[in-house]
């Protein structure tokens, strides 16, 4: 069907950005206000944050929907987040303006989703949006019908753009009745036919040979001079790092290798990177990296700490050892709850200014460094006039720049001061997918630094998860705040949660991580598995219909929940000698396979998959008392194709049975279910598997 498109002016930004902070919000609570609307009864900061809005808002759901219908309105879906700088900026000019809101309410019924919350719903309108304009982001506001049909979108709106949009929109619908109705139709089916995916029926086969294929297509957009991708903004995509490290293990291309360590230098000593108290920013909006847009992501920075993890392991620079340290620090100084868990974000505005807690004028560093201000001045690029806006600072490193003898002492005074200026506003839900990759990022950093209240958080957290999280029938919750776990997990949270408690299982031998995967794996088979196909939709069979069910297909700044669900399929499939699983792990990334040989970046986590059928992982098994120290050796080198598994018995996974010998400490190095001969220490065990 042809789409029929309003020729309006809006202007569309992709940009992020603000939230209230949670001490502000329960100030706030005290006052006296003009307006409450149906919003008042979330949990959501974002959604919390619009709940005394002139605009009648309702959450998503079925009283809102039954309203449109009822009083024959338009729906007005508008999603954003808590640290979205844009959400804020519209709601100041439009959502808090009395005779706009007045024209929303008189003729719309208004929806606000936290697309960190729905991201099902989020998907949708994200799509539509799309379809219509080519381009996506937040805040997103969508006009639909009162099924929900969308049937125009944009993202950001000026007040009077808005109110020109809705007013057109409102006037074609009640002049063009049957061209609205074709509209949404025509919307909708594009909407249900975006990321299908055909059963590949063709015979699979993945080599070497196909990697290298994709990786010339991806060595085009690599910027060598600033690293990552070429152009602005950029973009920290830590699984497309991660294949590139893998591609480099299996073929040893320097190219690809170099992109990675130099993007990473890049981004330690970027602007993105905060200098003071470790954690990175969502994004830079220049090519360099200088310039960050300022809010704090949980789901970054628990990948990102992974990826520094790895490359630590393939190269030892101290610098990813430095990042990753301090962005645990700031994680567990800022972003963690007292149950242990980990909340989602801060705000990148504070004292209603974006970035202001973490910019520096000169005199402020003068004031507070004293005698040690001009090394550090110089070193981090400061000047009087600011490198920034209104004479401040970003604080950054040049390339090849010597770090000065007493810098962490330094750091730690100019956190202090910094402590004392308004913080960032906090997003304190928490989210069992982005817990679950913080989790992972933990074990991660415990594997390569031997630190062991790395491991004591990652467990505390993945305890908590199961216990309070997750049901007795194995289903989990997608949030937890204020002691309650609410709205039935999408796949993301199921995929992300069992890649953790396989790497529990990997870092520490205890099956009860691994038994606990397969148990949730089994849920996910029975409750999302799309058997057509072979992929899985995003969204359980047990929610309510919503106009199309989605499948999460393309690895973005967080890999896909198929990708991840592929990936555990065929771990599991090795740990459990499940040929089944293997089998639709294959499946899987077959079915993606010619779209991934040409996304580059976009299914690095499916082209790691693809890495592994082209050369079959090692499973490696170590069993003794002794068994912990040798886990620890091996962790010390970058081996992206071994699976781990052992303990000082024998356990109940085949792989282990028959192999423990008394009295010594013995490591298997076994592919296919067939292994070498067995060895006592690890150089032979390297051996075996690099050779």
């Amino acid at each position: 069907m042809k789409l029929y498109k309003f020729y309006l002016v809006v202007s569309a930004m992709l940009l992020l950005g603000t939230c209230m902070n949670m001490n502000e919000q329960e100030i706030e609570v005290e006052k006296e206000y003009t307006y409450t609307n149906n919003l008042i009864n979330e949990s959501s900061p974002y959604l919390l944050q619009h709940a005394h809005n002139p605009v009648n808002w309702y959450p998503w759901g079925e009283e809102a929907l039954e309203k449109a219908r009822s009083e024959n309105k338009l729906l007005i879906i508008s999603i954003g987040y808590a640290a979205c700088h844009w959400c804020h900026v519209m709601e100041e000019e439009s959502f808090e303006d009395e005779t706009v809101a007045k024209f929303m309410n008189d003729n719309f019924v208004a929806i606000k989703v936290d697309r960190e919350e729905r991201p099902d719903i989020d998907r949708i309108y994200m799509d539509a949006v799309q379809l219509l304009s080519g381009r996506g982001g937040w805040p997103l506001n969508a006009i639909a019908l009162a099924d929900g049909r969308p049937i125009y979108g944009g993202t950001y709106f000026p007040k009077e753009n808005w109110l020109s949009v809705l007013s057109q929109v409102l006037t074609y619908v009640k002049d063009n009745p049957e061209k609205a109705e074709e509209q949404a139709e025509a919307l909708t089916q594009g909407v249900q036919k975006s990321e299908i995916v055909q059963l590949n029926t063709e015979k699979s086969s993945f080599n070497v040979e196909d990697l290298n294929s994709l990786f010339a297509i991806w060595e085009q957009g690599i910027d060598l001079v600033h690293g990552g991708q070429k152009g602005a903004p950029k973009f920290p995509m830590p699984s497309g790092y991660q294949f590139l490290l893998h591609y480099n293990f299996l073929t040893g291309n320097a190219q690809a290798l170099d992109s990675v360590h130099h993007s990473l230098v890049q981004m330690a000593n970027g602007g993105i990177y905060d200098q003071v108290g470790g954690g990175f920013a969502r994004y830079s909006v220049d090519e360099k990296w200088k310039v960050p847009h300022f809010e704090k992501m949980l789901y970054d920075n628990a990948q990102l700490v992974s990826l520094y993890s790895r490359a630590y392991q393939q190269n030892q620079n101290p610098l990813y050892e430095t990042v990753v340290r301090e962005t645990l620090a700031f994680i567990h100084r800022e972003l963690t709850s007292p149950e242990g868990m980990f909340y989602s974000s801060l705000d990148a505005d504070s004292d209603g200014e974006e970035g202001k807690f973490y910019v520096w004028t000169k005199g402020e560093l003068e004031k507070t460094l004293r005698s040690e201000a001009d090394e550090i001045i110089s070193y981090y690029n400061v000047i009087e006039s600011g490198n920034w806006e209104s004479g401040t600072n970003i604080l950054f490193v040049n390339d090849g720049d010597e770090q000065p003898p007493k810098l962490a002492r330094v750091k730690e005074k100019l956190l202090k001061e910094r402590e004392k200026r308004i913080r960032p506003a906090l997003d304190d839900k928490i989210l069992t997918s982005w817990n679950a990759l913080m989790i992972k990022a933990y074990i991660d950093a415990y594997r390569v630094f031997d630190d062991g209240e790395y491991l004591k958080r990652a467990e505390r957290a993945a305890t908590f998860l199961l216990d309070n999280l997750q049901f007795d029938d194995l289903r989990l919750n997608r949030i937890f705040k204020n002691g309650n776990s609410f709205i039935n997990a999408f796949l993301d949270d199921y995929a992300f949660t069992m890649d953790a408690l396989i790497s529990l299982y990997e870092a520490t031998f205890d099956e009860m991580w691994l038994i606990a995967a397969e148990e949730m794996l089994s849920y996910v088979l029975e409750h999302f598995l799309n058997g057509e196909n072979g992929m899985f939709f995003y969204t359980s069979n047990l929610d309510p219909e919503l106009i199309a069910r989605k499948m999460e297909i393309i690895d973005n700044v967080i890999y896909s929940s198929n990708s991840q669900m592929a990936k555990n399929l065929y771990k599991l499939g090795h740990y459990f000698y499940n040929d089944d699983y293997i089998g639709k792990a294959e499946t899987m990334v077959n079915n993606v396979k010619n779209s991934a040989l040409h996304g580059s970046l976009y299914f690095a986590n499916w082209d790691i998959l693809m890495a592994w059928f082209a050369s079959e992982p090692y499973e490696v098994a170590i069993l003794g008392e002794n068994f912990e120290q040798v886990r620890k050796e091996l962790d010390k080198h970058y081996l992206p194709n071994v699976f781990l598994s052992g303990g000082s018995n024998e356990g109940s996974l085949e792989l282990l049975k028959y192999k423990l010998v008394e009295g010594q400490t013995t490591i298997y190095v076994c592919r296919d279910k067939s292994c070498s001969q067995p060895v006592t220490n690890i150089e032979e065990a390297l051996n075996q598997i690099l050779n």
